[in-house]
């Protein structure tokens, strides 16, 4: 794995921990363990051992069906300001094994997985309300899909994984502003009142 590559990998596996916080971290222990996508070294071989293994599995089945339930899905998603970054940060240590700077894969790493969580974070208010809660477990299990999907891409085609991540980084940040300019031209007129 060059550097590039490296970064690539940090880019879309932590995007996937700010999407779901465990999938990415199960899917690099259970890859690594049973195939020859990646090969971890050194003490991230931590993540292939079988009872670590069983308590990501325990704790991602517990966010699996508690995201699905609103008013849950938002407590979690208030814990996960804090686990997605961590649990991204670790993903992109790991998966990049040291090919490529560790403060910056760190620092790439908790801004990506912050992003990707706040974003979603942001989003899932607006479809809870808009659909009192129905499209709830839909949305996430999209989510989950999505954090599985891009670990696994992430960790076979990186390149291809950090492209996806930056294409969706930048439709987010132009949506949000869209989103932004649409309420503030909105209270604008509310506050001048009837003309």
């Amino acid at each position: 794995m060059d550097e590039l590559t490296a970064y690539a990998t940090a880019l879309g596996v932590s995007a996937a921990a700010g999407l779901n916080a465990w999938i990415p971290l199960l899917t690099i222990g259970l890859l690594s363990r049973f195939t020859g996508v990646i090969e971890l070294t050194g003490d991230w071989d931590l993540l292939e051992q079988t009872w670590l293994l069983a308590l990501l599995a325990a704790i991602g089945v517990a966010d699996f069906v508690g995201d699905k339930v609103p008013a849950i899905d938002h407590v979690l998603h208030a814990a996960g300001t804090v686990t997605a970054p961590i649990a991204g940060t670790v993903a992109a240590l790991a998966a990049t094994g040291g090919e490529a700077s560790p403060v910056v894969v760190a620092v790439l790493a908790i801004f990506t997985a912050e992003f990707a969580h706040g974003t979603r974070a942001a989003l899932r208010p607006i479809s809870t309300v808009g659909t009192a809660g129905t499209a709830t477990p839909a949305v996430s299990a999209a989510e989950d899909t999505g954090s599985a999907a891009l670990s696994v891409v992430a960790l076979a085609a990186p390149i291809i994984a950090a492209l996806a991540v930056l294409a969706a980084m930048v439709a987010a940040a132009f949506g949000g502003r869209a989103l932004w300019r649409r309420r503030s031209a909105r209270r604008a007129r509310s506050t001048r009142g009837p003309a």
